[in-house]
């Protein structure tokens, strides 16, 4: 049974959003309950959230109709074919009013300050694009002990060499933010790769405020097809095959110490709680 929060009941509906929440849905009616309460659970009220249902086969659009009827800051799309998550995107943004974008996969979490605490740090400093540590949990929703930390500065050269850059943790400028591309590949980190070496920088917050599903269902699950989506990003952006074959090859090393991590600490973590019954 899904749960939703109390309507908002002051003028923030009213106002125009400073922040534009966007978010892909395609079959999730087991997950997007829990994501947008935890954008609901929000301190910062200034938001909208926009999403685009790719054809679900599935009860995601009833559960959202549900969540809308009774808050005017969520917004919902069905579009008339699957088109894929960056298209969804790209259709969810264009419908965008706010000054900024943030993104939330319809499986992933919020801490409740993450826009207040995000978007104070990205006015201080002035970024044009910032993101947050991740945390990390399993399908059912048990936390993992990993927490991958943010770099207060993240250059293009870093994030060439290992994607750090969760999409669901990122907030950037409306003005600053390029379509997803479509194809074969890790379309987020195409882009965060193209903006970050137009901009200069990212600024990382290095404070756990996205929670990451690590799901074995999603696209990217398996090492191979992960490559081959790595490989394709690295194209997008416009390195040729040789290039782009040994940027592949460089960020499956440095990926392993993360996968590794996660795996000894999953350990851990199941064996404190096996040791507690």
């Amino acid at each position: 049974m899904n749960t939703i929060d109390a309507p908002n009941h002051d003028n923030t509906a009213l106002m125009p959003p400073t922040v534009s929440i966007i978010m892909a849905a395609f079959n999730a009616s087991t997950t997007i309950a829990s994501s947008i309460n935890s954008v609901l659970s929000q301190t910062f009220h200034g938001w909208e959230l926009i999403i685009y249902n790719d054809c679900s086969t599935d009860n995601t659009a009833s559960i959202v109709e549900t969540y809308a009827d009774k808050e005017p800051r969520i917004r919902l799309y069905t579009g008339k074919q699957n088109v894929g998550v960056a298209m969804a995107r790209n259709h969810a943004i264009c419908k965008a009013k706010g000054q900024w974008l943030a993104f939330l996969d319809s499986d992933d979490l919020w801490q409740e300050g993450k826009l207040e605490k995000q978007l104070y740090f990205a006015k201080n400093i002035g970024a044009i694009i910032t993101y947050t540590s991740t945390a990390y949990m399993n399908e059912s929703g048990r936390m993992f002990e990993y927490i991958l930390p943010a770099r207060r500065v993240l250059s293009f050269k870093t994030l060439l060499r290992r994607n750090i850059m969760s999409c669901s943790s990122i907030m950037i400028r409306r003005d600053a933010m390029i379509p997803f591309p479509q194809g074969y590949m890790h379309e987020d980190y195409a882009v965060w790769m193209q903006i970050v070496k137009k901009v200069g920088h990212a600024y990382g917050l290095n404070e756990p405020l996205l929670i990451y599903r690590i799901s074995r269902q999603s696209k990217s699950s398996g090492r191979v097809r992960s490559a081959k989506m790595t490989f394709g990003a690295y194209r997008q952006v416009g390195y040729g095959v040789l290039t782009s074959l040994v940027l592949t090859i460089r960020y499956a090393i440095h990926s392993i110490p993360k996968r590794l991590r996660i795996k000894r600490r999953t350990s851990a973590a199941a064996d404190k709680l096996s040791g507690s019954c």
